[in-house]
């Protein structure tokens, strides 16, 4: 806990040095303004009761409320200026850290994503909760160090009562923080799953099968279940807090009640003035209220750094894939790209997807991989981007393992075209531009890849052309210069179309060295993939390429062709060869073939 601390606020310090030390301050001045306020009123009564008019003790007494009235206003500014650049920089850390991930795994491991969904709705709130709590705990043990030492002079055993109240409170309200923060823990994954239901209710891209289905009602209920669920986890420890809290409250006021008794008491007898009483009053209310708030304060910087443990478990996560501290540049590719006994399984308890896999990409070559679904296709695709290492074997370019090299600059020199490419809430340029962000390529070249993709004509032809944003559910800037209204609000394109935004997308860098094309015209009408088809030969001529596709009529064409089964190399060879051989690929073909000719009776 106390490493964490440290971390938490030295994220606030960096973040906000500024507003932490100001607040440091004016909680200082926080804790003195009630014990002078206390003091001057008692000697302000004692003089008024003695018959003088305290002039002096009167002007500093007006001083010192104005300082205790502006102090928290002076808190909550500063407490919220520290708030929003810590969150600002403890966000900004934990999505460097996950955009640094190599590979895909940490996406796909539950407990990770439940860490990650608290750290983003808490996590990212706990060090600026450390500082307030943390300098809450300052200003409350100066007001009771303060208070405290008044009481002394008052009676010893007076003070030990209103100090050894609070031990109960202490240790109560550490349980329940300690609750708290493990019941959000707990919560965690059923948000996730609340925020998946809610998610498929009002996305766009869901809602025709969902009104079509009538799986509304169904998705609805279990978003309601998930939100009950969460609802009874926090009543549960509310109603807990209810009980602990309000005995607490009670045992308060009635150590409170006990030394006004004994206060009023030594009036009569003439052992305090009225100042005195005065006094006391304020010092036990004081005390009690600042070792409530230490209490809370402490609780909650508990709590805290608790959730902030999540941001931390992101943050220090580490890389998924291991990367060398001095990789080597990726190079120019010159005779190709070997998978070499390539074994691997996406879990130590999952059936293994690729064999013992030897393939050869050969370079200015295009190579075509076909096979049933599961076969382990798109395995290779991730392998080859370096998405994930194999279990065993390697992947090698150009005769170095590609585990050597660096990632960043390995997928530089590789472009894609997936069958479940993402359509961005983006413009039609920067859909397409999105391909090649770290060169942000010009119109020129947009609209070259555009027209190399056959969707040039529809993106020009747009309200606002290339500049109209592609989405119904996103306003554009306010400095978006709309050609229209209906530019303004954007428009949606059809699969087929998005399609070829895909593939545009993945041409439009000048000349990767690998193009993969992975069912690059699955959405595509027979016209549409015939002349897609026809640009994307133009594309590869001369370029290493790896082709995917279930549709073997594309594929004959490759260099080499590459038959999948069970995880392991079946059949390789040339169209005309493996239809000659008659194994899988030529069964394959014959059955798409006849499904061609039949006519339907």
């Amino acid at each position: 806990m106390t490493t964490r601390a440290g971390r938490a606020l030295g994220l606030a310090a960096r973040a906000a040095p500024g507003h932490v030390t100001g607040y440091l301050l004016v909680s200082i001045a926080g804790a003195g303004g009630p014990l002078a306020t206390a003091w001057l009123m008692k000697a302000v009564i004692d003089r008024v009761v003695a018959g003088h008019v305290p002039w002096t003790a009167t002007a500093l007494l007006a001083v010192a409320g104005v300082v205790t009235a502006l102090v928290p206003h002076a808190i909550r500014y500063l407490r919220t200026g520290t708030g929003r650049r810590t969150r600002l920089a403890a966000t900004g850390e934990l999505y460097a850290v996950v955009n640094r991930f190599v590979g895909l795994r940490p996406f796909e491991d539950p407990e990770f994503l439940d860490h990650l969904q608290v750290a983003r709705t808490s996590g990212t709130g706990a060090p600026v909760t450390v500082v307030d709590s943390g300098l809450g705990v300052v200003r409350g043990a100066l007001m009771i160090a303060g208070f405290a030492g008044t009481l002394l002079l008052l009676g010893p055993w007076i003070a030990v009562a209103v100090l050894l109240s609070a031990v109960p409170s202490v240790h109560a309200e550490l349980a329940l923080s300690r609750r708290r923060a493990a019941m959000v823990a707990r919560v965690g994954r059923a948000q996730r799953r609340e925020m998946f239901y809610s998610n498929l209710l009002v996305d766009v891209d869901t809602a025709k099968e969902v009104r079509l289905f009538g799986a509304g009602g169904f998705l609805f209920g279990r978003m309601l279940a998930e939100l009950r669920a969460i609802d009874t986890e926090n009543r549960r420890v509310d109603r807990r807090e209810l009980v602990v809290q309000g005995l607490l409250a009670v045992a308060g006021a009635l150590v409170a009640g006990g030394l006004l008794l004994f206060a009023v008491r030594g009036t009569a007898t003439g052992a305090l003035t009225v100042g005195d009483v005065a006094l006391v009053v304020a010092a036990v209310a004081a005390v009690q209220t600042a070792l409530g708030g230490l209490v809370t304060d402490l609780v909650t910087a508990h709590q805290g750094l608790l959730l902030f443990g999540h941001w931390t478990a992101v943050v220090d996560a580490g890389s998924d894939l291991p990367v060398r501290p001095d990789p080597a540049p990726a190079p120019l590719l010159r005779t190709g790209i070997e998978l070499r006994d390539v074994w691997f399984r996406y879990a130590d308890d999952q059936p293994w997807v690729l064999r013992g896999v030897d393939l050869t990409l050969a370079a200015g070559r295009t190579t075509a991989v076909v096979g049933l679904n599961g076969a382990g296709k798109s395995t290779l695709v991730k392998l080859l981007c370096r998405l994930y290492d194999p279990v065993r074997g390697a992947v090698l370019w150009d005769g170095v393992d590609i585990r050597q090299l660096d990632p960043t600059d390995l997928r530089a020199r590789i472009r894609a075209v997936f069958q479940d490419a993402v359509a961005y809430d983006l413009t039609a340029h920067e859909n397409v531009a999105i391909g090649d962000v770290p060169t942000d390529p010009d119109r020129g070249r947009v609209e070259e890849a555009a027209r190399a993709a056959g969707v040039d004509a529809t993106l020009a032809g747009l309200a606002a052309g290339y500049d109209t944003p592609l989405t119904r559910i996103l306003l554009p800037d306010a400095g978006f210069d709309a050609l229209s209204e209906r530019a303004l609000s954007g428009v949606t394109l059809s699969g087929g179309q998005w399609q070829r935004v895909a593939i545009a997308r993945g041409v439009v860098r000048d000349r990767p060295d690998l193009l993969i094309l992975d069912e690059p015209s699955s959405a595509l009408d027979a016209e549409a993939e015939h002349e897609v088809h026809r640009r994307l030969r133009a594309l590869r001529r001369g370029r290493t390429s790896l082709l995917i596709s279930h549709r073997l009529g594309v594929v004959r064409e490759a260099d080499v062709i590459v038959v999948i089964r069970d995880g392991r190399v079946a059949e390789r060879g040339s169209h005309d060869g493996l239809m000659a051989d008659g194994g899988t690929y030529a069964h394959l073909f014959d059955l798409q073939a006849a499904g061609y000719r039949e006519v339907l009776t």
